[in-house]
């Protein structure tokens, strides 16, 4: 089978009708520098790249450099940057799925065997944005690198050494800093990445000279990304392969909902004109309320409402919305109780959470609940705890489901016994592997071996737990009524089953 290249694109190959194809001159210039080639940014930045292409509204290519040793980049040249993205999704209710071969991307820089090749680049004066998604590990400070290492380890690292060599060959001119635009996925991405390329700037002693350069200069921006990518799709590789007619190693999966929120100047939007093209970028001099949307709403949501629907029975995000009982759960939890929590503008809330229940519907993308519960304690402290806080603040009321789903979580832990570093717990349908810090699940097996089918001892398991700072940053136990509720909620989980407790708390026949 022929293979995706720019030779197929020249020649006179069929692609399927249902296929997007659109080639660019090749003199297109560089213009931004990539730190990172997988699945994520091609399925998000580079797709963004190249919808302003075809639009002649950026008119530039993205060179990709691989941040570690290991990764895509000879693949990625062997197809001269192209590369197959299938999104799929539910739009206006309809199952929707758009293909197309992506373009924006000119060539992949392996640092650790082109390093010279990665130094050329900080001296064209066409490429003058870098983006990266190395991972919320990448942006770290490592006080053993160094500039002497070709290349230093670290991202930072590596970054310190790309704009000290552009500020050398431009002999430090004002106008030739970066904008610096960080994907990854921790609070303030910018900013922390500002803060360790300044103080490894120092730890090498580079010149005061560069430091005020990189300061005054150069932009680092912070953003918030938001796109399930579900990457290599393996388990239907053979079935699509044969209907594209060509074979594509770096074929891309996401779903068709997308979001880029960036804070920085507005002015910058022209030179990235995203919006113009009708991607779902939001230029802010603030990031904090959409930070708070997604943190609230979306992660939110999945965290609250798994715990109940992995003990009713259920595998999938799909399976749950699609549920009777435990579809309505969820719509409870996010329109009648975390939205209320949250001071900001509804429509905004509603709207996003609107968007929300149709990527959780999604029919292309199985999202295991027992993924989700992946360390939920830890998620449920920065997810779900603040709703709950808030909503009682503002209405002097415990939110009801919002409490059951504190509940549930420890009910997920009942009868665990911890084994090496996981827990084997179970549920009404048999054995699971809970994963947690080991500490986390110590504690609740020791927790759970108090209780002795009682209600009172359901509310004593409720205040250990509850009142374990260490868990939740503060003792939970203080708020007037709550221990008491996750109690009860506990003893009927434990009396009833999750089934008829869960059926008569959205049916509205649970006992107050």
């Amino acid at each position: 089978m022929v293979k995706l290249n720019k030779e197929l694109l020249k020649g006179n190959f069929t692609f399927p009708s249902d296929l997007e194809v659109q080639d660019f001159p090749e003199e297109l210039p560089e213009k931004v520098i990539q730190f990172g080639e997988g699945n994520f940014l091609r399925a998000f930045v580079d797709w963004m790249f190249h919808q302003m292409n075809k639009a002649n509204l950026f008119n530039g290519r993205v060179v990709v450099v691989q941040p570690i040793a290991e990764g895509l980049v000879e693949k990625l040249n062997q197809q001269d940057g192209l590369y197959t993205l299938i999104l799929r999704g539910l739009k206006d209710g309809v199952p929707t799925e758009v293909k197309e071969i992506i373009s924006s991307v000119s060539r992949g820089i392996n640092p650790y065997t082109q390093w010279e090749e990665f130094l050329r680049c900080a001296e064209d004066p066409n490429i003058e944005f870098v983006i990266s998604n190395t991972t919320e590990a990448g942006i770290y400070y490592d006080k053993n690198d160094s500039l002497d290492k070709m290349p230093p380890v670290s991202f930072p690292g590596k970054l310190v050494a790309y704009l000290f060599h552009r500020y050398k060959h431009f002999s430090g001119d004002p106008a030739k800093g970066m904008v610096i635009i960080p994907c990854e996925l921790i609070d303030r991405n910018g900013d922390n990445l500002r803060k360790i390329v300044l103080q490894l700037s120092k730890d090498w002693n580079l010149p005061g000279d560069f430091i005020k350069w990189v300061e005054e200069n150069n932009i680092f921006l912070n953003t918030l990304v938001d796109r399930v990518v579900t990457g290599y799709p393996k388990d239907e590789v053979t079935e699509i392969i044969s209907k594209l007619g060509y074979e594509d190693e770096l074929l891309d999966t996401g779903e068709l909902f997308h979001l880029w929120v960036i804070e920085g100047p507005r002015e910058l939007s022209e030179k990235l004109p995203f919006t113009k093209v009708g991607l779902n970028v939001i230029w802010t001099e603030d990031m904090t309320p959409y930070r708070t949307r997604k943190v609230r709403i979306l992660n939110g949501a999945h965290t609250s409402s798994v715990p109940a629907a992995f003990l009713y029975g259920l595998e999938t995000v799909g399976e749950m919305m699609d549920h009777d009982v435990m579809g309505e759960y969820v719509r409870n939890i996010i329109y009648d109780e975390i939205i209320p929590s949250i001071d900001l503008d509804k429509k905004m809330l509603t709207d996003f959470a609107d968007s929300v229940i149709e990527r959780f519907r999604n029919p292309f993308i199985k999202h295991y609940l027992i993924s989700i519960l992946l360390n939920s304690s830890s998620k449920f402290k920065t997810r779900v705890l603040p709703s709950i806080i808030e909503y009682y603040r503002r209405f002097g009321k415990l939110p009801e489901k919002l409490t059951f789903s504190m509940a549930a979580l420890i009910a997920v832990y009942k009868d665990g016994r911890v084994e090496g570093t996981s827990m084997v717990a179970r549920r009404e349908k048999g054995e699971f592997i809970m994963k947690d810090d080991l500490p986390v699940l110590q504690f609740f097996e020791n927790t759970w071996k108090k209780f002795d089918g009682s209600l009172g001892s359901a509310i004593e398991v409720a205040r250990e737990v509850l009142g374990n700072i260490d868990l939740w940053g503060e003792d939970l136990t203080n708020m007037p009524g709550f221990t008491e509720k996750v109690g009860n909620y506990l003893y009927q989980i434990s009396a009833d089953g999750i089934r008829k407790t869960v059926h008569g708390l959205v049916k509205g026949e649970e006992n107050k």
